[in-house]
């Protein structure tokens, strides 16, 4: 099973798991363009694939379909992403499910699009205008980006949010022995939309869960549920057009804890320490199979190496702060000049140390563990 396949696959078990047809729309860019390739070919799922004439018209078309009732969901790679992310910041402010899988390739601009890089880390972070927080999800096997598909459908849709996939090209192409998932086993990631007005004599479109502070999802056209869309900022619970600052405060502020609290209902993040290790070496996305090689190389020569990997980026697990605390010294292996190190430098204060490469080729477990060792 290539990365690519996986996502498709796990696309397709989320439109079945949430009992809502998908609508994927995209423009080819390698090494994305598999995905959608794939996914053409499963129109007995319901699956509707839409190839648009630019990165803009194809966010545009799948945050249209989430406003419709389905599973909008866009493909792209680093160039096309920076072109979305207009209608990302539109995705925010509307507070509508949205899915988009960057595949990420080495850069900037047109770069070398069939070679893997980790460096849109910051740019799906912090790429769109203003205040405008955005959860990020990171797969980081190939058989691994089905589950990561679902997880993030699951966010997506529970907290009427945008959602960045993370995958890369090294991911993408590369293969792996993959057993069939029991799907029955699969969650349970439906959602409800509203149905009728949810206070005496209207609707609120802002009204939201206590719980996840997600907004009401109403399906355009349904009687009584008349509401405004459109970029404009929104007043709270009404979601009439507002210019009013403490309002705008107060929105920033819920949008920001809306995505903040996603943190509780993620996994706390394992970490792989058979032997009481000093050093903590800390991944994300597709690295982790050199650097879980390469610590198990050095485990049998005798060091102790302690391993964890991050699949959420935003919000970070809870207890990420308490897991870096335990170890004297923290090694974060990247393919790029260093975008997780800064993040978690900057959230944690913790003095980690990078390793970072932007070759347009994978890491070897061999170098990783000279890394690993010297710092030892």
């Amino acid at each position: 099973m290539t990365g690519n396949q996986a996502l498709g696959l796990g696309l397709i078990a989320a439109s079945t798991q949430s009992k809502l047809p998908l609508f994927l729309s995209a423009y080819p860019i390698t090494p994305a363009s598999d995905i959608l390739h794939d996914l053409a070919r499963h129109k007995n799922f319901g699956i509707r694939t839409f190839q648009a004439e630019d990165e803009i018209a194809a966010v545009g078309a799948a945050l249209g379909a989430s406003f419709g009732g389905a599973l909008g969901v866009c493909t792209s790679s680093g160039p096309g992403i920076i072109l979305k992310m207009e209608t990302i910041g539109l995705a925010v402010a509307l507070e509508l499910p949205l899915l988009i899988l960057d595949i990420q390739r080495a850069g900037p601009s047109t770069g070398m699009p069939t070679k893997p890089e980790q460096a849109d880390l910051l740019a799906v972070m912090f790429g769109r205008n203003a205040e405008s927080p955005v959860p990020v999800v990171a797969a980081s096997t190939p058989g691994g980006c089905f589950e990561a598909a679902i997880e993030a459908a699951r966010i997506a849709l529970k907290y009427r949010t945008p959602v960045f996939l993370l995958s890369d090209a090294y991911l993408a192409n590369g293969s792996e022995p993959w057993l069939l998932p029991d799907v029955a086993a699969l969650p349970d990631i439906s959602t409800e939309f509203a149905e009728q007005p949810n206070v005496d004599g209207g609707f609120m479109p802002y009204q939201r869960d206590p719980e996840t502070l997600g907004r009401a999802w109403a399906i355009p056209g349904t009687a009584g549920l008349e509401h405004r869309i459109g970029g404009l900022e929104k007043e709270d619970v009404t979601g009439n057009v507002s210019y009013d600052p403490d309002n705008h405060d107060h929105m920033v502020r819920l949008r920001a804890q809306k995505v903040a609290g996603i943190a509780a209902d993620i996994p706390e993040l394992e970490v792989d320490d058979p032997d009481g290790a000093s050093l903590l070496v800390l991944g994300w996305g597709g690295t982790y199979g050199p650097i879980q090689s390469a610590a198990r190389r050095l485990r049998k020569d005798g060091k102790k190496v302690a391993h964890a990997h991050l699949t959420h980026l935003n919000p970070f697990p809870r207890n990420l702060g308490a897991v870096l605390g335990r170890y004297d010294k923290v090694l974060v292996p990247e393919m790029n000049l260093g975008q997780l190190l800064k993040l978690v430098r900057a959230e944690f204060l913790v003095d980690a140390v990078g390793y970072n490469r932007v070759r347009g080729l994978p890491f070897r477990s061999d170098e990783l563990a000279e890394a690993i060792e010297a710092m030892l």
